[in-house]
Order: structure tokens, then C-alpha cells, then sequence
């Protein structure tokens, strides 16, 4: 039996594959990705801060503005990547030619790490991990995979990007262009508010398509990590707290409540995208440093009581631990800190991924 002919791209006729059409909706998708990207990249940085980067404390809450932004524009772009490839199909069944091959290999490269990178992105909101190669190194490496492979692909198509004025084809179905463009942003609009809701507080009755709900959980706030995964158990009587610097500090939990306590309004944003504010109250970092007679801008390293995983400890820098925000935190909502909230005691400081904000600290060391 013999085979049908591959179609060609004269088979698709509709106005809808046109390259006008192809262009505004990569327009698009390049806004979503360019946020994306930038978004991502601060947060890699919040992480991984090289030596060069200062990292601001102010706003407070800028991280949980950008990680809600990095999340909601990487959400967008499913439906418009879907409708981009949707409008640029035809051309797949066109034979490749020596000029066309860079632009091939291009599309290649650039859908299937965008494709990649949306789909571990979106199981990462989830919490699951089904691979064997660590998420946060291949996803910032496929972001530059992406932005690469995006500018090759522009460059190759400029001649057509800038293309106005040829007359587009007769319409030979009821949907016409401006239906396909409503129809596409009318999809991205829903997904996005219907997830934004886990970042946006107000719209958190909408978020049926978010993961988490972030007034859902002990005292008000999500948990990503319990104690019993981080293989904490209760406290006794013998814990104790110390600061490692020009003086060593010791102390009782009932100790570290009969220091000055402090109050800072701050909220746990997660890199999944979901955030929430919350009240908390303990001892400024600053203030124990002094006590230990180190300046109040040093680097400090903070212990947790956790058992392995990457982040048992993590580093304030110099501008994070002299912010007055900047808290041992004791409490958390008006009552003492739940044991999966980091009991007895944790970080909370402003402008800071949920996964630098440790918890069960059970030590400071002072860096040099």
C-alpha cells in the first residue's frame, strides 16, 4: 500500500499559519520567556550570589514579587508555546535546505528546551523530582540554553519578523485572527489567574490550578520540609543555642526569651511561587553579634539541627545580617514557632528565597 504524500505548506492555507500571525504570538511568548528568564535568574543568584553581586534587603518583599512573576510568566507559556507551534506547523513538513538548516536546528534547540524547562519547572511547584539529574543545575542551564537558541532564531528570521505589508491570504475558517489572538490570551489569562492565587493572597480562591493554597498549614503558613523529614525530633531540656565569633555565646531556649525581642513583618516566599506574610518575633541578628563583640555587618553562617539535605546550613551576607529585619525568630503568628516552622528557633529575613530562611538553628558561626 503506498503511503500518502507528506502535506505541504501550501496544503495549510488558513490565514491562522500565516507569519504575521506566527510573529505577534512569538512576540508573545518572548515577553513571557524574557520574565522568565530575568525572574529565574535572580533567584539562581539569591542562591548561588557570586562574589561580585550585592544582593539588596529592600524591598522586603521583592523576592516574592519576582519567584510569583518567575512562576506565573513560565504558567503562561505553555498555552502560548502550544498556540506558536500550533501557527508554524506547516512549515515542519517543508524540506529542509542547506540556507534553511541553521533555522532548523534552531527551532529545534530553542522548543525542545523550552519544552524541557516548563515541564521540570512545573513538576518542581509540585514537589517531585523523577529524575536522576539535580533540578536547580539544569534549569538555569537550559534558561541560557533557551536564551541562546532564541537569539539565533531571531537572527535567522529577521527579514521575515520585520515583514509588514504583503496582504494576507482570503479567510477559510469562521476563526479569524483576532479570534485566534483572543482565544490565546483569553487561555494564558485563565492560567495565569488561576494559579497566580498561591502569590496573590486576594486571589487565592481562584488559584484551583495552584499546588499549594499559602494560608493552608500550621499557624497559617505552608510547609515544604516537616521535622520528620528533615529528620528532627522534639526538643529536650538540654538544647541550647550558641553564637561562634570573638566571644562565644550559650543559651537556654527560656535565655534567648529574656533577650530584647524584636518584631518583623515578612513574608516565607518559596521558589515553587508561593508566598504568604506572616508576623514573627525573636532577637535581631545584628544584636546577637554585637553581644558576641563582632560588627553588626559580618558574614554569618547559619547551622541547622537538620539531618543532611542541600540547605542544613546557609550564609547571611554582610547586608542581610545588619538589617534590623533580620530575626532569630522565636515565634511566629502571635504563638510560639511549630516544630515543622523550625522550633525553637529559625531565620527570617527580608528579600530571601524560603529555602535560605533555615530552620531548627541551632548555631551562628561569625565569618571572617
Amino acid at each position: 500500500m503506498k503511503l500518502p504524500a507528506p502535506p505541504t505548506a501550501q496544503s495549510f492555507r488558513s490565514p491562522l499559519h500565516h507569519p504575521r500571525v506566527a510573529t505577534v504570538l512569538g512576540r508573545w511568548l518572548g515577553v513571557a520567556v524574557l520574565v522568565c528568564f530575568l525572574t529565574g535568574l535572580f533567584s539562581h543568584f539569591q542562591q548561588e550570589s557570586p562574589a561580585w553581586l550585592h544582593i539588596p534587603t529592600r524591598p522586603a518583599s521583592l523576592y516574592r514579587v519576582t519567584q510569583g512573576l518567575h512562576v506565573l510568566s513560565g504558567t503562561v507559556a505553555v498555552p502560548l508555546l502550544l498556540a506558536k507551534l500550533w501557527t508554524v506547523y506547516p512549515k515542519l513538513f517543508e524540506k529542509p535546505t542547506l540556507k534553511t538548516l541553521l533555522e532548523r536546528l534552531s527551532i529545534l534547540v530553542l522548543v525542545s528546551a523550552l519544552a524541557l524547562e516548563l515541564f521540570i519547572g512545573y513538576l518542581n511547584t509540585l514537589q517531585w523530582y523523577p529524575w536522576p539529574f539535580p533540578f536547580k543545575q539544569t534549569h538555569y542551564a537550559l534558561g541560557w540554553i533557551i536564551v541562546g537558541a532564541l537569539l539565533v532564531h531571531i537572527a535567522v528570521k529577521i527579514p521575515v519578523i520585520q515583514w509588514r505589508k504583503e496582504p494576507l491570504p482570503p479567510a477559510t475558517t469562521d476563526l479569524t485572527r483576532r479570534g485566534l489572538f483572543r482565544t490565546v490570551a483569553g487561555a494564558a489569562t485563565l492560567v495565569g489567574i488561576t494559579s497566580v492565587g498561591q502569590s496573590a493572597p486576594p486571589l487565592g480562591p481562584l488559584a484551583v490550578l495552584a499546588p499549594r493554597k499559602p494560608d493552608v498549614g500550621p499557624q497559617g503558613l505552608p510547609v515544604n520540609r516537616t521535622a520528620r523529614d528533615a529528620g528532627i525530633d522534639p526538643l529536650t531540656a538540654s538544647w541550647r543555642f550558641t553564637v561562634v565569633g570573638p566571644q562565644q555565646l550559650s543559651y537556654t531556649l527560656d535565655q534567648l526569651r529574656q533577650l530584647p525581642q524584636n518584631h518583623s513583618k515578612l513574608p516565607i516566599a518559596c521558589v515553587e511561587g508561593w508566598s504568604q506574610g506572616a508576623h514573627w518575633e525573636g532577637i535581631r541578628i545584628r544584636d546577637l553579634l554585637h553581644l558576641c563583640g563582632a560588627p553588626a555587618s559580618s558574614r554569618v553562617r547559619v547551622v541547622s539541627m537538620e539531618k543532611g539535605g542541600f540547605y542544613a546550613t546557609s550564609e547571611l551576607p554582610p547586608q542581610f545580617a545588619a538589617d534590623p529585619l533580620t530575626l532569630l525568630a522565636l515565634r511566629l503568628n502571635g504563638s510560639e514557632l511549630a516544630l515543622d516552622h523550625g522550633f525553637p528557633a529559625r531565620i527570617i529575613a527580608p528579600n530571601r528565597p524560603g529555602v535560605l530562611q533555615t530552620k531548627w538553628v541551632h548555631r551562628l558561626e561569625v565569618l571572617a
